[in-house]
């Protein structure tokens, strides 16, 4: 046993002597190294922090957005025509995908996509956050959640609908998906709709998991709600009639206005080609533009009541004096103007009637070129309209300085100016509110609402009393005559202009009146653009839409039927002068 033990002395490295002040110096060294990772981590946690505080919150500090829910769109009678539903959206990160084949095939058909797409969209391993599909059903996101597929997450969105679709798309837009108004309401109300988005300071893991919240959750302001003069059911319905006149006439496209005669507020704003704004794959300018505020046209024989209550406004004419109008034309400075039957002798009262250009201009020859400018001006045309809209149109109306003698004469029948149709609705506001021309709105109002008086009462009346000439027997709209309801109006039929010219057999067919005739509710004017099926004249293509849409319309608004007969329709209707 003691042969084997080990005698250290025998090793000469062992049995050396280490000089003292080595085994000073490592124990010194050790010590100073202990310091200095001291002094460091004191520095770092306690004196410059800041940097690393940063660098800690740059890598794993988050500040969530916490969205507001967007406000309401509600019609007048608090009916929904655009709100907010919970739309997750499903995100990924590429780096931390899980490549199971069979789950990622089912993502795919989750997302409706091809695996090849889904692919592509997790190509780069580098990238920590991709969008795999925006605004999703909650049940799909379900099924995708229930897949547990590593680096797969979603996150609460809200998307937006609308149940009245394509009726009342040109009024209430869209939002992109970012949930930003795009068209209508929804962009000229973004601000009060979408209210103030909240936030939420939080710690997360590397795969993105919350793991911490810091500091003070700022909680969302949602959007205020927004009720507009609209009604779904009138909107609905106005926008039904256009567009079946639209397709059995073989035109172009259509709008159509409804106005409250007595508050200004707009009941229906119609257009047809629309679009679906819960669907906006495809969409085209013509699907998108809000025809009834955006395009202008010369408004043809609608302008006729205009001259002519201004020359009872004169005392120049009264409804019953003669005016004559043989051979049926009148030459103004080398120009010829034409009706389209001569008619002889005819009064005032039927000079609206038979819609007669020459018997207009004999009238407006006699005013002052000022004084048909003002009058135009007045009741709006030439006037951007006050609403809040996109692209909303003043149209033309040239100084009256500018004028000569053959260009007061056509404007006196509505050529050589031009107008919007909405323009043409509220105008006609003035023959409505026995004089006064009110101002339109596109919010709920409360009560009546104060017009600007443009002429007098007792020549208001009379004027509607020419208008229910023209919607009757022997006028040239008896197909505006509603059942139940009197009526009056007049008609319109232009042609198109083309450059500087005018295209040889494009028009558009328009008609604006009013009912009940004695104490009018209602405004609704049609136009109906490139009629191509045979027929053009505004009563024969846009008349039966207002005819349509006003007895609706005052059903619904509880107006009691004035008249027991029924519309009174004879085959030889006059043909409009244009």
């Amino acid at each position: 046993m003691s042969n084997r033990s080990v005698q250290l002395s025998s090793s000469p490295l062992l049995a050396s002597k280490t000089p003292v002040w080595r085994s000073k110096f490592i124990v010194a060294a050790i010590a100073l190294g202990f310091l200095g990772l001291v002094g460091r981590a004191a520095y770092v946690q306690v004196i410059a922090n800041d940097f690393f505080l940063r660098q800690g919150e740059v890598r794993f500090a988050r500040t969530l957005s916490l969205p507001a829910n967007r406000g309401r769109v509600l019609d007048r009678n608090g009916m929904l025509l655009a709100s907010s539903v919970p739309a997750p959206s499903v995100w990924a990160s590429p780096e931390d995908i899980e490549r199971d084949p069979v789950k990622l095939r089912e993502l795919a058909r989750l997302l409706q996509m091809s695996p090849a797409e889904l692919d592509k969209k997790l190509k780069d391993e580098e990238k920590t956050f991709v969008w795999l599909r925006r605004q999703m059903d909650e049940p799909v996101v379900k099924e995708i959640q229930a897949l547990n597929i590593k680096g797969v997450y979603d996150i609460r969105e809200y998307k937006r609908l609308y149940p009245e679709g394509e009726a009342a798309a040109h009024i209430v837009g869209f939002t992109n998906v970012e949930d930003q108004g795009q068209e209508g309401v929804e962009l000229v109300f973004q601000k009060q709709l979408a209210g103030k988005p909240g936030s939420r300071r939080v710690i997360k893991d590397r795969l993105g998991r919350v793991v911490e919240s810091v500091g003070e959750t700022i909680p969302p302001e949602d959007g205020m709600d927004l009720q507009l003069s609209v009604d779904s059911k009138v909107q609905f319905f106005a926008y039904q009639k256009l567009r079946e006149a639209v397709v059995d006439n073989k035109a172009k496209a259509g709008s159509v206005v409804v106005l409250d005669a007595q508050t200004g507020e707009i009941l229906a704003l119609a257009n047809y080609p629309s679009y679906s704004p819960d669907k906006r794959v495809n969409l085209s300018g013509e699907q998108l533009r809000n025809r009834a505020l955006t395009d202008t046209f010369e408004p043809g024989s609608t302008m006729k009541p205009f001259a002519v209550a201004l020359a009872l406004e004169k005392g120049l004419v009264k409804p019953e004096t003669p005016i004559q109008t043989a051979p049926g034309r009148i030459t103004i400075t080398g120009s010829t103007i034409t009706d389209a039957h001569p008619h002889g002798v005819l009064t005032v009262n039927e000079v609206i009637q038979k819609s007669s250009n020459v018997g207009t201009v004999k009238m407006a020859m006699q005013m002052q070129p000022r004084e048909m400018w003002e009058m135009f001006t007045q009741v709006g045309y030439g006037q951007k309209p006050q609403l809040p809209f996109p692209g909303v149109v003043s149209g033309r109306l040239r100084p009256y300085k500018t004028w000569r003698p053959i260009e007061q004469a056509t404007m006196s029948y509505g050529y050589g100016i031009s107008a919007s149709l909405f323009q043409v609705a509220r105008a006609y506001t003035v023959f409505a509110r026995d004089g006064e021309v009110v101002p339109a709105t596109l919010m709920k109002a409360n009560g009546q609402v104060q017009g600007t008086r443009v002429i007098s009462s007792e020549n208001a009346k009379a004027m509607r009393k020419m208008l229910q000439m023209a919607a009757g027997p022997g006028g040239t709209a008896q197909k505006a005559q509603t059942m139940g309801y009197s009526v009056g109006g007049k008609t319109g039929t232009a042609h198109k202009q083309e450059g500087k010219g005018y295209a040889g057999k494009k028009y558009r067919g328009f008609f604006v009146g009013m009912a009940p005739i004695e104490a009018p509710r209602i405004v609704v004017a049609v136009m109906i653009d490139e009629p191509t099926n045979g027929r053009y004249f505004g009563g024969d293509v846009a008349a039966p839409v207002f005819s349509q849409t006003v007895q609706q319309t005052l059903r619904l608004m509880g107006v009691q039927p004035d008249m027991a007969v029924k519309p009174q329709i004879v085959s030889n209707a006059v043909e409009e002068s244009f």
